[in-house]
């Protein structure tokens, strides 16, 4: 699984930061910063949990591709 943050529509309102630290931060404008191209198998919960509770729905989950296949 991968997250994607849309920059343009980041409010800057930390949550995800708060919510799953090893998965966010925050760059100097504020906007959030995934930290991991793929999220690890016991971080999955937390990064779906940021996607629902982001108030500008700029957090979105796509499915990793499989390199190799």
């Amino acid at each position: 699984m991968k997250v994607v943050v849309d920059k343009a529509a980041c409010v800057g309102c930390a949550r995800c930061v708060r919510t799953c630290p090893d998965l966010f931060t925050q760059d100097e404008k504020l906007k959030a910063v995934v930290l991991v191209e793929v999220v690890p198998p016991l971080s999955e919960l937390c990064a779906k949990a940021t996607a629902l509770i982001c108030p500008v729905s700029a957090i979105t989950i796509e499915q990793a591709e499989v390199k190799g296949s």
